[in-house]
């Protein structure tokens, strides 16, 4: 197996001037801020206090998800001679809180809706769905389980 890193910079925005003197003293924000790539201003998740504006940890696990099953499934499709001319996705993550505060996911759905040309093997295109979670780099990281319920739509 061959090992690979990937980075990130975080970096905490959320000094009012006090640092971490009091718990309520500070905000929850911080930036994604990678070298050469557009910053992303995050938050808690706005059942802790946070801006319900900016992205939370929450949002960027269901985005990662989402975009990874996308990923694969158009490349699937193409391998397939499955055209794809359209994906969207609106994914779910049904998270729980135990008793001492802490969280976690315990299920997501994926529910991309596909467009496709006419003609398309509707049945052949729902069966890629079903392949990627062998290889889906986040999928297969994660310790709750995906499921997939997609649409199609014919368009041509």
């Amino acid at each position: 197996m061959a090992l690979h890193d990937y980075g990130s910079r975080i970096v905490w925005t959320g000094n009012t001037g006090e640092g971490t003197r009091s718990y309520r003293g500070y905000a929850r924000t911080w930036d994604i801020a990678v070298p050469g790539k557009p910053v992303v201003h995050c938050s808690n998740d706005p059942l802790l206090g946070g801006d319900p504006g900016k992205m939370n940890p929450e949002d960027l696990l269901l985005a990662a998800l989402s975009a990874c099953h996308m990923l694969w499934y158009l490349h699937y499709a193409s391998e397939a001679g499955i055209v794809v001319t359209g994906y969207e996705d609106a994914p779910v993550g049904q998270g729980e809180i135990g008793p001492g505060g802490a969280g976690r996911f315990v299920a997501a759905e994926l529910r991309p809706q596909i467009v496709v040309l006419p003609g398309t093997d509707l049945a052949a295109a729902e069966a890629i769905h079903h392949r990627i979670h062998k290889v889906c780099f986040i999928a297969r990281s994660v310790a709750f389980p995906v499921t997939c319920a997609a649409t199609f739509r014919v368009d041509g």
